[in-house]
């Protein structure tokens, strides 16, 4: 039997469960993990800049490719509770992701010994699993376990923690014969299907609500045959934007209070049933649950039983993998429609296309500055339907998701649920990390990317190319907005006069220096007419130089973006034109219901 230390074993098990990228920052109680990893190759290492930056890289390179697990190492102690932002976002998405830490001697963890901290307790609420491991002889099945748990049921987050001592000794361990563990999901039972089914054929306007369980299941193709097969219009959650592209005929738009369109809350407001598939009724896209019920009957399909009535109870639900359930829907719609049992939606479905062609925002402004609405026009006529975006929280990406489209399941890549600043920026390059052909695309505020903007430099120094789109107001705009229900304006102005770049005067940081400090490339646009040159631009200089090209867009101060102000989709607020002032009132209020 080969003899290795513990450390190897865990490397050759990574490599093995098919991991190819791993995103960290070493330090003396995990350095026998990066000797490991050294000696194995066939594992490419990303320098981060911050352990929270590489927990994020990690999840952007899980969510671009499907079957593909993200892993982020670091020291022991501040490295692994700089992680658990990143461990809480994958948590609450169901992303799989493996944290591995280095710890003090398992004879001093109790002895407050340099940087040793009780990690596996502190991450237990925002995991699968977390373990301190205490023997070495179990490293291969802590291991072997974490890809079981990660991959198994609603996916999550594991973060294995390994004492030095645990790491240098040596273990009788022979890859040539290590299999993983079989992954289990639940799948529906026929009868199940049929009722479900039943159930649909019985309602008059139904519609699917498709969630990021559809996307996690690889199961976007099944989704979009069952809508076309029984007629049904489809409502993507945020986290299932993609699943079914935005120009398809069945595609009635977002839901929810922020990142909705005004045509998909009308035909969900006049809907009488919904099938949610792999979704988890986030409050932001249901709002207050009493509007979002009221006279619909629901079906509930999740991967996660104990998911089926958290937030309400569905007249019917079902535990089943979203893509296993999607094969038995189609089969059961196939057979239907054989045999001519299936409803005629041809007019449900053609009110819901016209709510699509009427019920739009306005995008097209030629005002200096810029208006943001105009950015996302003019991004949408620069990057193709193979463009991946990445955001994650904020009023430029809520108003992004409003007016962006998306075609493809894994290309709007949106922290959900967490929701951190700083996200966007290492994310991406974990996306860029596992597409290195493809086109990404970051979406910033100025905020988001000045959290952890070091880790540009990450994309530099390991040619990590991709294009970010900085809207800059110089304001926490979504935090702003929300003030507005407490009639102020405090502590969310960024401005301030640069007195080392008075050309950017009082909209402070210039972002164009700081982004060059970091080997990266800059443009800055201040006129409408110049986005679409720089968006060409930018793609061809990150495909020249191999390093992220940031576009920075000096938006107007203040821009308010349409949301609801009291948790009603039925009511949400339109806001046509820039505001004046702190404070101001809605220039138009659109009633749906």
């Amino acid at each position: 039997m080969p003899r290795m230390t513990a450390a190897r074993a865990a490397v050759e098990i990574l490599r093995l469960e098919g991991v190819d990228t791993a995103f960290g920052v070493p330090g003396a109680a995990i350095n026998p993990f990066y000797a490991a990893l050294k000696a194995s190759g066939g594992i490419r290492h990303v320098l981060a800049r911050h352990v929270e930056g590489a927990s994020h890289m990690a999840e952007g390179h899980t969510r671009a490719r499907a079957g593909n697990i993200g892993v982020c190492v670091g020291t022991s102690g501040p490295a692994g509770t700089d992680m658990i932002t990143g461990l809480y976002s994958a948590s609450g998405d169901s992303v799989p992701i493996l944290c591995v830490t280095g710890q003090a001697p398992t004879a001093v963890l109790h002895k407050e010994d340099f940087q040793a901290v009780d990690i596996a307790a502190i991450a237990a609420p925002v995991t699968k699993a977390a373990t301190t491991v205490m023997a070495a002889a179990q490293v291969p099945g802590v291991f072997q376990q974490a890809f079981h748990l990660m991959r198994s049921g609603r996916p999550g987050p594991v973060l294995i923690d390994l004492p030095l001592d645990v790491q240098l000794t040596e273990i009788e361990f022979d890859p040539e014969t290590y299999v993983p563990l079989p992954v289990y999901k639940p799948v529906a039972s026929p009868a199940q299907i049929r009722k479900a089914l039943a159930m649909l054929n019985a309602a008059r306007r139904p519609l699917i609500v498709a969630g990021g369980g559809v996307i996690n299941a690889d199961a976007s193709a099944p989704l979009v045959e069952f809508a076309e097969l029984t007629g049904v219009p489809v409502v993507p959650t945020l986290m299932g934007w993609g699943t079914i592209p935005d120009d398809h005929p069945l595609n009635a738009g977002m839901v929810g209070l922020q990142t909705a369109h005004r045509y998909g809350n009308a035909t969900f407001l006049a809907s009488d049933f919904v099938l949610g598939i792999g979704n988890r009724w986030a409050n932001r896209h249901t709002g207050r649950l009493d509007v979002y019920t009221e006279g619909r009957t629901f079906v509930h399909i999740d991967v996660e039983p104990t998911q089926l009535g958290r937030i309400f109870a569905p007249d019917y639900g079902i535990a089943s993998d979203a893509g296993a359930a999607l094969e038995l829907l189609v089969q059961g719609a196939r057979e239907a429609a054989a045999a001519g049992r299936l409803p005629d939606r041809t007019e449900w479905a053609a009110t819901a296309r016209r709510h699509k062609a009427t019920l739009h925002r306005r995008t097209h402004f030629d005002d200096v500055p810029v208006k943001p609405q105009r950015v996302f026009e003019e991004m949408n006529r620069a990057f193709g339907p193979r463009t991946r975006y990445v955001s994650t929280i904020g009023l430029t990406q809520i108003a992004g998701a409003q007016m962006l489209h998306v075609y493809r399941p894994r290309h709007w890549i949106n922290c959900g649920q967490a929701g951190p600043l700083g996200w966007t920026v290492p994310a991406a390059l974990g996306v860029a990390a596992a597409d290195p052909d493809g086109q990404v695309v970051g979406l910033s505020g100025d905020y988001d990317f000045q959290f952890l903007v070091e880790e540009l430099a990450v994309g530099a120094q390991h040619r990590i190319p991709y294009v970010h789109v900085l809207l800059n107001n110089s304001y926490l705009g979504l935090i702003r907005q929300a003030q507005r229900a407490f009639a102020m304006d405090f502590q969310v102005n960024l401005e301030f006069e640069n007195v080392n770049s008075p050309e950017v005067g009082g909209y402070g940081v210039d972002h164009v220096k700081v982004v060059e400090g970091l080997g990266c490339k800059a443009l800055r646009v201040t006129e409408p007419g110049e986005l679409g040159a720089a968006f060409e631009q930018a793609g061809k200089l990150a495909a020249e130089h191999r390093v992220p090209v940031v576009v920075e867009v000096i938006v107007e101060r203040i821009t308010d973006i349409a949301m609801s102000t009291t948790a009603d989709i039925g009511n949400v607020v339109e806001f046509e034109d820039v505001a004046t002032e702190p404070g101001h009132a809605p220039t138009e209020i659109i009633p749906l219901r």
